[in-house]
């Protein structure tokens, strides 16, 4: 509550400058308001949105579940310091789902960051970015959440996306000839995801991704958008190869998941994670497909004396494909399949496929729309299960 409090002087304090200048408010989408320092030496544009979400979910199992809630609530901030090369990024999540996952390891305090991140341009095409951000893994996980074509991820992004972690990263582009480009981005980490304060169980996360763009950049950064608002007049397309090594990884899902406890302190094992993804998009059409799969070392957590924990590492593969057109009035239709895998005799879980369709409406692009999706989910077992989902998103 105390920061809440200091968060509201924080906005009320800004508004009153504001007033007290005569500058006009941002276009809608552009932020709340954007400030310039005197001497242009810094900058930052405030940001506010959140995701009003409806879902129910039938079986023949089990009793109907709905469900309405504030998916997202996000309050961010942006700009650069001294100078344009130097840039900032500061976001925080004020849903009850940005901020779960409380634990001795965050001092079992809310987990009101997202991002704070500096991103350094020091020379030429190089960039060096430092903080608590997003790993480049895969693409469906890095484009925004406010930014999707569909009303929430994929099932192989919520098992094998590597999320956010505090560490360095190095980014590099490269303009070989013609159209053709390629980004490079490699990334050293904490290892154990975002805002953990009480020390670094384990060992390190390295992150290497490669990006390769063919047919040239998309527009407005359309590689990293959802649905192709932009209507590319020339194919494009990105392929993304990313491979993640967690050294002595101490949670189920890499930097993700349950911490594997024993009765001497920490299952450690090392955990690899792999992702292929290719991004497409031409005249209103859009695709996206993506390949994960991980492995470790020793996923199944002991005691001293050889007796099993329960905890084990979620070690699997996942296919994702989705596809959607985007009409003239800017309504799109989407269809999704996703088949997820993992290894039966240590999860004892069976394959699951999911089959999805989509509706959206774009009023002003990512920044106001409604989104609805219907979804069957195949697990192997005697009912399937159905689920119906409708959002809005108001982005400021």
């Amino acid at each position: 509550m105390k920061f809440l409090y200091a968060l509201s002087i924080f906005l009320c304090f800004f508004a009153g400058t504001l007033q007290a200048q005569e500058s006009n408010a941002p276009k809608f989408g552009k932020g709340l308001f954007n400030l310039v320092g005197q001497d242009s030496s810094w900058t930052m544009k405030v940001g506010l949105r959140f995701q009003l979400l409806s879902s129910s979910i039938f079986s023949e199992d089990h009793q109907p579940e709905h469900n309405f809630l504030v998916r997202r609530s996000r309050l961010k901030f942006d700009g650069y310091a001294f100078s344009p090369k130097l840039r900032y990024k500061f976001e925080l999540g004020l849903s009850n789902r940005d901020m779960s996952g409380t634990s001795q390891f965050t001092r079992n305090s809310p987990r009101f960051i997202m991002d704070a991140v500096v991103m350094w341009n020091f020379y030429e095409n190089f960039e060096l970015w430092v903080g608590q951000t997003k790993l480049p893994g895969n693409r469906e996980r890095v484009i925004s959440s406010a930014n999707l074509e569909t009303v929430d991820r994929s099932l192989l992004n919520g098992e094998f996306n590597i999320d956010r972690d505090i560490g360095l990263q190095l980014h590099h582009e490269t303009n070989w000839f013609g159209n053709f480009i390629t980004r490079e981005i490699v990334a050293v980490s904490q290892g154990e995801g975002r805002n953990v304060t009480s020390g670094n169980e384990g060992g390190h996360q390295f992150t290497g991704r490669v990006e390769f763009l063919p047919l040239g950049n998309f527009k407005s950064k359309g590689d990293y958008t959802g649905a192709d608002l932009e209507r590319h007049e020339n194919p494009r397309l990105s392929i993304g190869v990313t491979y993640d090594y967690n050294n002595n990884a101490v949670r189920e899902r890499s930097n993700l998941g349950t911490y594997m406890e024993t009765d001497t302190g920490f299952h450690e094992t090392d955990i690899s994670t792999f992702f292929i993804d290719a991004h497409l998009k031409y005249r209103g059409f859009s695709f996206l497909g993506e390949y994960a799969d991980r492995n470790a070392d020793d996923p199944i957590a002991k005691n001293s004396d050889g007796t099993l924990t329960g905890d084990i590492v979620e070690v699997g593969n996942a296919l994702n494909l989705q596809a959607g057109i985007l009409n003239k009035s800017n309504w799109q239709f989407l269809g999704r399949y996703t088949h997820m895998e993992l290894d039966k005799e240590i999860t004892g879980r069976n394959p699951v496929e999911q089959y999805t369709i989509g509706i959206s409406k774009y009023f002003v692009g990512h920044k106001l729309k409604i989104q609805s999706d219907i979804s069957m989910l195949d697990a192997q077992t005697d009912s399937n299960e159905y689920m119906f989902r409708l959002q809005f998103e108001l982005h400021f």
